[in-house]
């Protein structure tokens, strides 16, 4: 079923691609202005003006005898011998020419200029969330002879890869990092555990950790303990969270709050709500691992996120009495809680206290006060809230036009759909998975099921992997146009990905 709209005029190459733009340069800040001098001619004395015959007549005498005077003597040069260059002159070395000396002075301001140019261009790719421009422009800052591999350079590009979902190219980079001749440290191993475990490859993760054990200077601290703590919980494996806190206390690593908010909020999202409150109660007893603000921010969105309004509040005021002071992410917690339950009142007083207690309204608090009115498809205090947004200088995000993408399609307003995506495109938001699922669900809503074909087939060509939500939004949509073929296609391509979840739904 075709629609009126499409999204092959907007999910354009330059949307998923970097546009390629020319290398910024830097003007100066300001003119030096040298004031021009109005150099006036020698006053001339007085009565210079006037010729008398005697100064005429001694004139014409001097000229006379500048021409009577005898031409010189020519003179003949020896053989071997340069005219008119003593030997002195003969003795100093040749001087450099003037625009030899300059070009010199230009090739190393230039080559300055491309060190400063390239660097900056790598820390903008990182700081975009850009794995693949930023490895390019890696791959060309490698190549030029100033290069020297630095650790934090390692470290920032092993982080992005991680977060991108990129854990083997963080492999491929980390070993060349060590054929440079680089030492790695635990923290470069952690970086590359946390990018295995971020993909869920719990294998791969532990055993960077059993290779940190062999290295005596690269020991596994209560840091990369948490990390893959991390890894554990979120991928539900409780039983390895165990044998990790054994072998913490085997080693004599103490756990921290932030390994404990870690368990904490896994076992929450899990429904392990006993476990939850061993966890806390130990917390609270403990002298060591005191729960702080990240611990009654991770109970509050836990009710908060099962619409348990009363419990949040509640846990709220508890906090409270534990002397924890509330911050600016708690209370955007709070305005997402109350937005999803559509209780606008206590999201406006939230909001309004916050500027009461001069908290600053953040990407994070416009947010969440958009998605409240994206999911009932109100546009236009949707809208409002966005306009405010920028009025106010805030930097609109990637979950900030999932929102809008996806308001807009809830209310059918699909050809705003396609201004927000090229919105999207100009303030270069990165397209992560996410993105890409607005998009799809944006189409399949729309009807177009063709234009939803091709913008999955673009997520899969910009090495954007789909996930259990991608295949959902597909199923549902070919299950409504009765495509049984289709599912049974994805199901081949995935089957791994395709689990059982995904077609009871």
């Amino acid at each position: 079923m075709a629609s009126s709209w499409s999204l092959s005029s907007f999910v354009s190459p330059r949307l998923f691609l970097t546009s390629g733009g020319e290398p910024r340069t830097r003007e100066a800040d300001g003119f030096f202005r040298v004031p021009c001098c109005a150099l006036g001619s020698r006053p001339r004395k007085a009565g210079a003006s006037s010729r008398s015959p005697s100064n005429t007549s001694s004139a014409a005498a001097g000229r006379a005898a500048v021409k009577a005077a005898p031409p010189p003597k020519k003179r003949h040069w020896k053989e071997g011998e340069f005219p008119g260059v003593s030997e002195a002159a003969v003795s100093k070395p040749p001087r450099t020419p003037i625009k030899n000396v300059k070009k010199k002075v230009d090739d190393r301001a230039a080559a300055k200029a491309w060190v400063s140019t390239v660097t900056e261009a790598l820390a903008e790719k990182i700081q975009k969330k850009q794995w693949q421009e930023a490895l390019e422009v890696f791959e060309m800052l490698k190549e030029q002879p100033f290069y020297h591999p630095k650790e934090g350079t390692y470290m920032k590009l092993l982080v992005l890869l991680g977060k991108s979902g990129q854990a083997y190219r963080a492999q491929e980079l980390f070993d060349s990092m060590v054929e440079e001749g680089l030492e790695p440290t635990s923290e470069l191993y952690t970086a590359l555990l946390a990018a295995y475990g971020r993909g869920d490859l719990l294998d791969e993760a532990f055993s960077v950790l059993n290779k940190m054990k062999t290295l005596p200077l690269c020991q596994p601290d209560a840091y990369t303990y948490s990390t893959l703590i991390k890894a554990c919980v979120e991928a539900s494996r409780f039983e390895l969270v165990d044998s990790l806190y054994q072998d913490m206390s085997d080693r004599s690593i103490t756990p921290n709050t932030v390994t404990q908010n870690i368990v904490l909020s896994g076992y929450g999202k899990a429904g392990k709500f006993d476990e939850m409150e061993e966890v806390l109660s130990g917390m609270l007893e403990s002298t060591t691992c005191k729960p702080d603000v990240w611990t009654m921010n991770i109970i509050l969105s836990l009710f908060g996120n099962r619409g348990e309004v009363d419990l949040m509040e509640k846990w709220y005021e508890r906090f409270r009495g534990f002397g924890i002071e509330p911050e600016t992410r708690t209370f955007n917690i709070l305005i997402g809680a109350y937005g999803k339950r559509r209780m606008y009142d206590k999201m406006t007083s939230v909001m309004e206290y916050m500027r009461r207690l001069a908290f600053p309204w953040t990407t994070s608090t416009y947010n969440n006060v958009i998605e409240a009115f994206a999911d009932v498809g109100d546009a236009k205090n949707m809208e409002h809230a966005f306009n405010q947004m920028r009025a106010e200088g805030m930097k609109a995000d990637n979950k900030t036009f999932c929102c809008l993408i996806k308001g807009f399609s809830n209310a059918g307003l699909f050809h705003k759909v396609v201004s927000s995506i090229q919105l999207a495109e100009r303030f270069e938001i990165p397209a992560n998975s996410s993105f890409y699922n607005a998009v799809i669900s944006a189409c399949a809503k729309a009807g177009d099921l063709m234009e939803m074909e091709r913008v999955f087939e673009r997520m899969k060509d910009r090495h954007c992997a789909p996930n259990s939500t991608t295949y959902s939004i597909l199923v549902d949509a070919y299950r409504k146009e009765g495509m049984t073929d289709k599912i049974y296609d994805l199901e081949q391509e995935n089957p791994k990905m395709f689990g059982v979840d995904v077609l009871a739904k």
